[in-house]
């Protein structure tokens, strides 16, 4: 049996305080909380998992960025059309995807684009090029 990858949960630098991390991902974003410790949280929405890391950082934050495959492109920007932050419009991009950028209060990037549906045998063979 060949070894093959699963999943990814970043680590995002969250800002000054957990708590009010908290509050943007759950609050405003749909997520909910997974586990939590000191500075620490993991989140999910939707099979996405993110590790919600304190820091006072801004250099790191703002120099992340995160791309987030979604279905309903439209609908998920409508939804976050109130999330504290910057959202950006839903455009194409010189790389071929659709997506709209939103850049939270803590100066991280989140990229969301539209996820193409891939049969399983498509999949497969992609990671085999």
């Amino acid at each position: 049996m060949t070894a093959s990858l699963a999943s990814i949960t970043p680590l995002v630098p969250a800002g000054p305080s957990i708590e009010d991390a908290l509050t943007l991902y759950v609050g405003h974003m749909g997520f909910r909380v997974l586990w939590q410790a000191v500075g620490m949280a993991g989140v999910e929405r939707d099979g996405v998992t993110l590790n919600l890391m304190q820091s006072d950082d801004r250099h790191w934050a703002e120099n992340s960025s995160f791309s987030i495959g979604v279905h309903d492109l439209p609908a998920l920007h409508a939804e976050y059309a109130d999330v504290p932050g910057r959202v950006g419009t839903i455009e194409p991009k010189p790389w071929g995807r659709v997506e709209f950028h939103m850049v939270l209060q803590s100066g991280v990037c989140l990229q969301f684009y539209e996820a193409e549906e891939l049969p399983i045998t498509s999949r497969v063979n992609r990671s085999t090029d």
